[in-house]
């Protein structure tokens, strides 16, 4: 299975939502992302992600979703419902979790589950650079590599959690969570700069 869409249709979707926001159509927080749309295109075909795979994201996921087969109009009718931070798809195998990290022991549980039955699945788990170097992802990642678990973990570097500079914050050179990934053979890297703000599109006063 690969997907159809392209990059202009992702970046068409994420325009569309960026207009309800700012219509005051979405009452809740939504986290876009943008400049990522090709890399993700490529993820999922390179990995054959179909039917048969679990997506784990985190609380920006409209892409990914899109990619797995989530159609634009039950996406949109998803984020007009409050959901964009916690989108859950079960017919399309997809969950996730607006907590730093969390979605990270839930993969690797999806993926234990799915050894444990012997089952044709696969689960991928997308992580943004942050949540890639807390405690739970990286012991999550560590235990399903020792054993061995049909997961792989995507890690989305785009230097920023919410506003704070996540290498400086952890003391680290450019490069070097691109390192760290390498250390495990169940993890998938890239860098990019993101289109949008973290939250948000950036039209309204925000308040810390």
């Amino acid at each position: 299975m690969t997907t159809n869409l392209t990059k202009e249709n992702l970046i068409d979707f994420e325009n569309s939502i960026v207009n309800l926001y700012n219509e005051g159509r979405i009452k809740s927080p939504i986290h876009l992302r943008g400049g990522n749309e090709q890399i993700l295109i490529d993820i999922f075909n390179k990995e054959n992600i179909n039917d048969n795979c679990w997506l784990a994201c985190n609380w920006a996921s409209h892409l990914e979703c899109l990619c797995k087969g989530v159609s634009k109009e039950e996406l949109t009718e998803a984020i007009l419902q409050n959901r964009s931070i916690t989108l859950c798809f079960n017919k399309y195998k997809i969950i996730s979790s607006a907590i730093v990290a969390s979605i990270a022991p839930i993969a690797t549980g999806i993926a234990l589950g799915i050894k444990r039955k012997n089952l044709n699945e696969r689960v991928f788990c997308f992580l943004g650079d942050m949540s890639f170097l807390n405690g739970i992802a990286q012991e999550s990642i560590r235990y399903s590599q020792n054993h061995n678990l049909p997961i792989k973990f995507i890690v989305a570097d785009n230097k920023l959690s919410v506003q704070t500079p996540t290498y400086e914050v952890w003391g680290l050179k450019d490069n070097e969570i691109e390192k760290i990934c390498k250390q495990f053979n169940n993890v998938i890297y890239y860098n990019y700069v993101n289109s949008y703000p973290h939250s948000g599109t950036g039209k309204f006063v925000k308040f810390w």
